[in-house]
């Protein structure tokens, strides 16, 4: 697959601040990966910006989603506090006003800006160092302190809210590319992200019965296994694949659950969505079968797993379509 490294939004977030109190990613394994992708040359691990830079018209005054009016008079030194807001930045064309960046935003435009996160949280000194014109954050971004220290300084902090599935891609956009004053910029990168999206959407096989993917939150060495069910931000990415969210499916209403031999046989999983590091945390396929009720599977049986980097999927940026691209390959093109 198309190795991005990007922050996930919505409810992920709180399951990884949680894992990163306890341990860092595992470290490599001896198993490997089902997928065959490998990690594509840097000049692809690029985002693609609009033909036409924008110049944002300011000042504006804008709403922000924790429900705060936010007055942006200027933009000329930026701090996205994730990878996908950072991505939305660079791709509307701004991304040479940005001063600093979240630990996660490693793509090559962004790689050699300096970080202001540790794990999740952001560093309010750092981010003050830097003398920033607007800062933008997710929803589930902190911790709360540090945002306070950056607002009671004077400076504007736009929270954007945070992507459960495909339809948020195009409302954070929006939410960014109006506080930049790029509204216009906002919509034509909007309607270029769908339509990519649905292009891939269309391809993926169309047949029946749809394989039942189960997405599992994997961290060996903090020994947190956990499935996906309806909360999990990942069912829409699953069904655009064409596939079923095996665990929504099964009758998981939260978001995660703690993986159990029941909760695995009941949801009868075909394959498993699962992120590059939970995977190598694990041992890779040979130690995820290990796992209680995973050899019970008709994935386990199988070894059918489908690997994708760490938070890609609930980024929901700019890049969804590669994302979706990867996933509908493993899962359909017999690479898993």
């Amino acid at each position: 697959m198309r190795r991005l490294h990007l922050r996930p939004a919505g409810a992920l977030l709180s399951v990884l601040a949680l894992t990163l109190t306890v341990t860092a990613c595992g470290g490599p394994s001896e198993g490997a990966p089902a997928s065959p992708a490998k990690a594509v040359a840097a000049e692809e691990d690029r985002v693609e910006p609009l033909a036409d830079t924008p110049e944002p018209e300011l000042p504006v005054t804008v709403r922000s989603a924790d429900g705060r009016k936010v007055t942006v008079e200027r933009a000329e030194r930026l701090v996205p506090l994730s990878g996908s807001l950072s991505e939305i930045v660079f791709t509307l064309g701004l991304g040479d006003r940005v001063v600093a960046r979240d630990v996660t935003a490693t793509f090559a435009q962004a790689a050699e800006l300096p970080v202001v996160t540790r794990g999740h949280d952001v560093s309010a000194e750092s981010v003050l160092s830097l003398r920033p014109d607007l800062v933008i954050a997710e929803s589930a971004g902190g911790p709360a302190e540090a945002m306070d220290q950056i607002r009671a300084a004077g400076i504007p902090v736009l929270v954007v809210e945070g992507a459960t599935g495909l339809g948020d891609v195009g409302p954070r956009i929006g939410a960014v590319a109006e506080a930049l004053g790029v509204p216009s910029a906002g919509g034509e990168l909007t309607r270029r992200t769908e339509r990519r999206i649905a292009a891939v959407t269309e391809s993926a096989p169309a047949g029946r019965p749809k394989p039942r993917v189960a997405f599992l939150y994997l961290r060996g060495s903090a020994s947190v296994y956990l499935i996906g069910g309806r909360g999990s931000g990942a069912t829409s990415l699953i069904e655009a694949a064409g596939a079923v969210d095996a665990g929504a499916a099964s009758g998981l209403e939260k978001d995660f659950t703690a993986i159990t031999g029941e909760a695995l046989v009941k949801a009868a999983p075909d394959a498993l969505l699962v992120m590059a590091k939970g995977l190598e945390s694990v041992g890779g396929v040979d130690g995820l079968v290990k796992l209680p009720g995973v050899a019970q599977t008709p994935a386990g049986m199988d070894r059918r797993v489908v690997s994708v980097e760490d938070g890609v999927l609930l980024n929901y940026g700019p890049r969804t379509d590669r994302v979706l691209e990867s996933v509908v390959e493993q899962l359909h093109g017999g690479g898993a």
